[in-house]
């Protein structure tokens, strides 16, 4: 059997420790014999060959990709490589791309009172992301997010309107999968600084959804 392989590329904000973020999702997908590079350098993303990695992981937030290297991202995308992100990573990257955030199919837009403890509610426990998986609570940034329509909800989190009332009782989803053409994409709202990461249940979530999505 072929061994499967990633690229995970990390920058931004230091608040969301990229680096760190991005060495537990090598952890992860190793655990599971996939060939792991892990790069500060966005150009990778758009490398002539990037399509010979059978999933992609931007832990980052904002940044810029030229062009001509978006749209080698997104080909590879399109042909079958998979697309995965935690918090900052897809809701944030690459803000000003149209083409990728259609890929992403998520934005983000507001973290109503910042770190907050809020429900995290498991609406698909049946889907292999999700399994065994009971609702819990968990003190982050809760995400409000933009997204695509088109996107399989698996968990969602319920505004109180506490500091927003105008936003009171918002169900928006937490985590999800979708596809972008042959590409599969994962996302989950989960994990704003590594240490986050460690909490079972988003470690769990994340390394299902990150196998999930590679093709």
């Amino acid at each position: 059997m072929t061994q499967k392989r990633a690229l995970v590329v990390w920058g931004g904000m230091e608040l969301h420790t990229p680096e760190r973020g991005a060495h537990v999702v090598r952890q992860l997908l190793e655990e599971e014999s996939f060939a792991v590079t892990v790069t500060s350098d966005y150009d990778a993303l758009g490398a002539e060959d990037v399509g010979r990695n059978d999933l992609v992981v931007p832990v980052i937030t904002d940044g810029t990709l030229p062009p001509e290297k978006m749209n080698n991202l997104i080909a590879a995308i399109r042909a079958g490589t998979g697309l995965a992100g935690y918090h900052m990573g897809l809701a944030t990257t690459f803000r000003a791309s149209v083409p990728f955030r259609y890929a992403a199919s998520v934005y983000w837009v507001q973290h109503p009172g910042n770190i907050m403890t809020y429900k995290v509610d498991v609406t698909r426990p049946d889907h292999p992301i999700m399994a065994g998986i009971d609702s819990f609570e968990h003190t982050s940034e809760q995400y409000y997010l933009n997204y695509d329509p088109a996107v399989e909800v698996l968990a969602t989190t319920t505004f109180s309107g506490a500091i927003h009332p105008w936003r009171a009782n918002v169900v928006m989803p937490v985590v999800f999968t979708t596809n972008h053409d042959r590409g599969r994409v994962f996302y989950s709202s989960l994990g704003h600084t590594a240490d986050e990461l460690e909490l079972p249940q988003i470690r769990t979530i994340l390394k299902r959804g990150l196998l999930w999505a590679a093709r």
